[in-house]
């Protein structure tokens, strides 16, 4: 189980760090905006699912081995707010941003500028949040 957990940890949250901090930027000093915001989109979504699947074999193996116990911790906690972040992101945030963006395509260029970038950082922060909460996770939790 410890293996698992090890494997759990370092795909979810070294991807998300990895996805945030490394590729996103590059992809946009490197791409044309468009292209990269398109790229990173499935790049975000894609780590969204990892972190749902990661997650909950987490929050599963941590009530499995501590029982009621695991309600207790941090461990418990820490991933039960990483999902709630991804959650919130992925299915609520993302489909406000996407939205917002066929609009933009639809409209007169910045008629709906303002509502997406106030949703992008919403989402940014929230993405802000979840990496911050894996960074306690990684450095305090302990098998």
């Amino acid at each position: 189980m410890n293996a698992l957990r090890a494997v759990a940890v370092t795909f979810w949250i070294g991807g998300m760090w990895v996805i945030g901090l490394l590729v996103a930027p590059v992809l946009f000093s490197a791409l044309e905006r468009s292209v990269a915001g398109m790229v990173a989109g499935h790049l975000f979504a894609a780590i969204a699912w990892v972190g749902l699947v990661c997650g909950t074999l987490l929050m599963v193996g941590t009530v499995w081995q501590q029982g009621i116990k695991a309600f207790k911790g941090a461990a418990f906690w820490l991933v039960f707010g990483m999902l709630a972040c991804t959650l919130l992101n992925h299915f609520a945030v993302t489909p406000i941003i996407a939205g917002l963006k066929t609009q933009m395509s639809q409209a007169a260029s910045g008629a709906f500028g303002g509502g997406f970038a106030t949703w992008h950082t919403i989402s940014s922060l929230i993405y802000l949040v979840q990496s911050l909460m894996g960074l306690v996770y990684v450095l305090r939790v302990r098998d």
